[in-house]
């Protein structure tokens, strides 16, 4: 029979009078055990009792040898080579003697994995201690093109001011760059950073074991910061900077925006960090705009002199007027063919320079075995070359369509041809915000010919 919470309390009510249990039952039309086994608040009605029977397959020792391998796991810290409820149940069968059930295994295992929780230490900053810093991905559209972009983010620790930078790739140059960047909007240097074990900065092991790259070495040393690595696995030791890339994702890049330019879309990330100043942490009685002025003051204050960010090296130009650095070839004045220069690469451009002058500056390559011209570079050269003019691949990478077939209509008009070249390069000079292009030198074409030996099989348009 069911009993209802209204006969319950009736039943409890008058055997409290005094009524005995006959007469409660006649009464209410209950039976009289029914009364007897609720009368005194013992149980309450339609609860289920948890069974106290011991199972006799999954024993203490079993019990034991199942935490025993979630221990091992542990230690060895290889998720991807750790016990699962399969395994153990294997071993327990073939190590054990074990006759129950795989389900039971997997209950079991289940139950000691929850027991345990990780607990840990709620961390407090000094003003201008600490910057964690990290990188996330996201997507944008690059000239109605989707790409994935790099997102270095940077967090003060006492502020919670953010600085979010976007780059094309995770390399040395960009994370270098980045953080001159990062210290310049932050008006400071914090006493140390705290970064993961990646490999733009590790050289190799990790945490307080870590060895960082060159590069990073010297960016710590000239900015006057400790760089502390995170232990593999442990997001929690950077937890400020976890939730600032799923920020940047959800707050700035959605919708996912369209952009002509990285240094558009740079901006707009600047000015969603500058907005954030605005923003309460729930906790905190200050905002973090207030709360980064207090920290401001504790920074480090700032080098003179800027840190190189580029990757350097020294090569010579080739025959056909070209420096290659990762792959890629980008030309320089046909002045310069046989010169060794230096080369810098950006994260966004690639620089070349003759005896400390800047010769020629490309927009980065991010492909491979690409060669990026300057039709400026071959004017000479073309000009007296007037033949080679429609077949010359500065001349047939660089000019739109309609420009070529301008010069394929005037293919017989040798002075024609030069015109519409020296006009195309005029324009690419002010397109590429040259106030006077590279003053080019009348070159020695006698010269030229000598550093392009015959047997090497290229077609160079003599």
């Amino acid at each position: 029979m069911v009993i209802t919470m209204q006969d319950y309390k009736e039943i409890r009510q008058r055997y409290l009078r005094g009524e005995s249990q006959r007469h409660i039952a006649k009464t209410l039309g209950i039976s009289r055990n029914t009364v007897k086994k609720y009368y005194e608040g013992d149980p309450l009605p339609n609860e289920r009792k948890i069974p106290e029977r011991q199972t006799t397959v999954m024993t203490q020792k079993n019990v034991q040898f199942i935490q025993q391998c979630l221990n091992e796991d542990a230690e060895e810290q290889l998720p991807k080579q750790a016990h699962t409820a399969k395994r153990i149940f294997d071993r327990l069968v073939a190590e054990k003697d074990y006759t129950g059930g795989e389900s039971t295994v997997r209950a079991k295992v289940k139950e000691l994995r929850m027991a345990v929780h990780k607990a840990f230490i709620p961390l407090q900053f000094d003003p201008g201690e600490s910057l964690q810093v990290d990188w996330g991905e996201a997507f944008v559209y690059l000239n109605e093109e989707k790409k994935k972009v790099n997102l270095f983010c940077a967090r003060l620790c006492y502020s919670c001011r953010p600085v979010v930078l976007a780059y094309r790739r995770q390399n040395e140059e960009s994370f270098l760059d980045a953080f001159v960047h990062t210290f310049s909007i932050l008006g400071g240097t914090p006493q140390k950073v705290i970064f993961d074990n990646g490999k733009v900065a590790v050289k190799d092991g990790f945490g307080s074991h870590a060895r960082k790259q060159a590069g990073y070495t010297a960016l710590s040393a000239h900015y006057a910061f400790d760089a502390v690595f995170c232990n593999p696995a442990e997001g929690h030791e950077k937890g400020l900077i976890e939730g600032l890339v799923g920020w940047s994702r959800r707050n700035i890049l959605v919708p996912i925006p369209h952009i002509k330019t990285m240094e558009e879309l740079n901006t707009s990330l600047r000015s969603h960090c500058l907005q954030y100043e605005n923003h309460h942490i729930k906790g905190r009685t200050d905002t973090v705009g207030e709360m980064f002025c207090v920290e401001k003051a504790s920074l480090n204050p700032l080098p003179h002199h800027s840190f190189e960010t580029a990757t350097c090296k020294n090569t010579r130009v080739s025959t056909t007027s070209t420096i290659r650095f990762n792959t890629n070839n980008y030309s320089v004045p046909v002045q310069y063919a046989g010169c060794p220069v230096g080369v810098k690469g950006y994260p966004e451009c690639v620089a070349i320079y003759y005896r400390g002058k800047l010769i020629s500056k490309h927009p980065r390559c991010f492909g491979k075995h690409q060669t990026h011209y300057y039709l400026a570079d071959y004017l000479p050269l073309l000009e007296q070359r007037k033949r080679a003019i429609l077949n010359a691949a500065p001349v047939k990478q660089t000019l739109p369509a309609e420009i070529l077939a301008e010069l394929q209509a005037n293919a017989s008009h040798e002075e024609q041809l030069t015109a519409i070249l020296r006009r195309e390069a005029a324009k690419e000079s002010c397109v590429l915000h040259r106030k006077d292009p590279v003053t080019i030198q009348h070159v020695n074409l006698h010269a030229y010919d000598t550093l392009c030996p015959r047997n090497e099989g290229i077609h160079h348009g003599r």
